[in-house]
């Protein structure tokens, strides 16, 4: 998969447009807690056949979301990671390749595209290979939990801390 999906923040709205879809600039919060139906990235990366499928289905509106990296998101994972009760070698190990992906700043990390039909959530949802693996990094620095062993608190929420986002592992 591609280091960086930028070409497709402009390439999807207006393939969108040009299929005569309204196109919603958004995220779905709390999508963690809906009816969803992911689209099988390991089969079919093509947006296309996504939207193509959503007009079969009779949809009129997609929300199209994307997401650059962050550095500050490295960041905070480093500084979640000095918390755990995790041996040296491993907080160092994790820290290394934490450091290590900050040099994708700026590059654009997720492609979303979603729809709805009767209350359930259809979601393509491409992630570069090296974002899935911060999100994979935080969510075990996340279940190591902070220094007193009792994992992570119930209102911190996994994979970065942010509602606009979610993992699917």
């Amino acid at each position: 998969m591609k280091n960086n999906l930028d070409a497709l923040t402009t390439e999807i709205p207006e393939y969108l447009q040009s299929k005569g879809l309204a196109v919603f600039q958004g995220v779905v919060n709390e999508l963690h807690e809906q009816r969803l139906v992911f689209w099988d990235i390991d089969r079919t990366q093509d947006y296309r056949a996504f939207v193509d499928c959503a007009i079969s289905a009779g949809v009129k509106l997609i929300i199209f979301n994307y997401r650059h990296f962050e550095k500050a998101m490295a960041e905070d994972a480093l500084e979640r990671l000095e918390e755990t009760d995790l041996p040296r070698e491993e907080q160092r190990t994790l820290s290394r390749r934490i450091k290590e992906l900050v040099h994708y700043h700026g590059f654009t990390c997720l492609v979303e595209l979603i729809f709805e039909i009767n209350n359930r959530f259809y979601v393509f949802d491409l992630r570069t290979d090296w974002y899935a693996e911060l999100l994979d990094l935080m969510d075990s620095i996340d279940m190591a939990g902070p220094g007193d062993d009792d994992g992570p608190s119930d209102d911190e929420p996994l994979g970065g801390g942010s509602s606009s986002f979610f993992s699917r592992n």
